[in-house]
């Protein structure tokens, strides 16, 4: 998996979209106190945020989806394709199936409600940085809801036992270390296990691979 933190000694350049004036006070103070982060924008528009995109170095995208003259899964587009090493993280009240699945399948590899404190969303920015998918309990239920749903056809490279294995671990939030314990295999082949199964499901990060693989059917949780 590749490394998403920024540079060693460097803040993480986040990029932050809220319309409500009270709430992007409130994160942009949050961001403006923690020594490892850098807030290079905040925004009140998905216009602003998308200019913003095209015109600062972002590391990580903080974003609402319902916004006054759009949708957050916009800028989450743009930043991938413009800042394809950079990260999206929502922040949202909207927690329906459909809108959680939307943002994850755009790109989104964190999933917080606005209920969010500050320690939680610090820890959320680090551990999102260092390869991890922070969500909200109730957006985990989300997914695996989705898991547990009908199958749909398969289609794709078939993964092999181990890849399935190491695909259910990636889907309880597993990392690398509890990974190889668990499955008692050494630490350094889990990456390349992961590698293969983003491959097979064409996914780039732990949410796409999930949600890939429970549209096709292959996670029973």
């Amino acid at each position: 998996m590749t490394d998403n933190t920024a540079t060693s000694g460097s803040p993480i350049r986040v990029l932050l979209l809220e319309d409500d004036p009270p709430l992007r006070k409130h994160f942009a103070q949050i961001l403006s106190d923690w020594p490892g982060g850098e807030l290079v924008a905040a925004c009140a528009t998905l216009e602003e945020a998308l200019r913003a995109l095209r015109e600062q170095a972002v590391d990580l995208l903080m974003t609402d989806l319902d916004l006054p003259d759009g949708h957050g899964i916009d800028a989450i587009r743009l930043l991938r394709t413009l800042h394809p090493d950079a990260d999206a993280m929502v922040i949202s009240v909207l927690a329906d199936d459909e809108t959680v699945l939307a943002a994850i399948e755009a790109g989104a590899v964190g999933y917080l409600l606005k209920d969010a404190d500050s320690i939680e969303l610090v820890e959320a920015i680090q551990s999102l940085r260092a390869g991890h998918s922070p969500i909200s309990a109730s957006i985990a239920r989300i997914l695996v809801r989705r898991m547990n749903a009908p199958a749909a056809t398969q289609s794709g490279p078939e993964l092999t036992p181990r890849e399935m294995e190491i695909l259910r671990g990636i889907a309880k939030g597993f990392t690398y270390t509890e990974l190889a314990e668990w499955l008692s295999i050494s630490r350094q082949t889990v990456p390349v296990h992961i590698k293969n199964i983003y491959r097979k499901l064409a996914a780039n990060n732990r949410s796409e691979a999930v949600y890939e693989a429970s549209r096709r059917g292959l996670l029973r949780l």
